[in-house]
């Protein structure tokens, strides 16, 4: 398996504590620079509101089967967690577009530190990547959503 960036993510984060912990805590107008040979892949994303971004967590340094998270005291698995620390350390973001201008994205959301490798782009399509009856297991009770408001 051989996985290339497409691009960079720029952001005004130097390092991994200076992140907000998940993107719906993050405000920072971010840019995502495409790579000058990928642009054309771009061709059209103006019509979308919000974008998938993949990217390697380039900064990320071995991992644990069982993590503690900032959001709760007890030990959870790994895979039921947000953890940059993975076996492979993909990380996948939510954001808003605000605007392209040529092959540079300006987004809202991205946690990510200042020169994380793009791996691809994906539109946000609520009928394919939104879920009816979602449950969220162990965070039940233990995050509040982006207006406070317990989930």
């Amino acid at each position: 398996m051989k996985i290339e960036p497409i691009g960079i993510i720029h952001t005004p984060y130097k390092t991994s504590s200076e992140c907000p912990h998940q993107t719906a805590r993050s405000n920072a107008i971010c840019e995502v620079e495409v790579f000058d040979e990928f642009e054309p892949g771009l061709t059209d994303i103006e019509g979308f509101s919000h974008l998938i971004l993949l990217y390697w967590l380039h900064k990320s340094d071995g991992y644990q089967l069982m993590v503690t998270t900032p959001w709760d005291t007890e030990a959870h698995g790994l895979f039921t967690t947000r953890s940059p620390r993975r076996p492979n350390p993909i990380g996948v973001s939510v954001v808003k577009l605000l605007e392209r201008a040529g092959n540079i994205l300006k987004v809202e959301g991205v946690d990510v530190v200042d020169g994380t490798p793009l791996i691809d782009i994906k539109p946000y399509v609520p009928q394919f990547d939104g879920a009816d009856e979602v449950k969220i297991g162990w965070f039940e009770n233990k995050i509040q959503d982006i207006r406070g408001d317990l989930r």
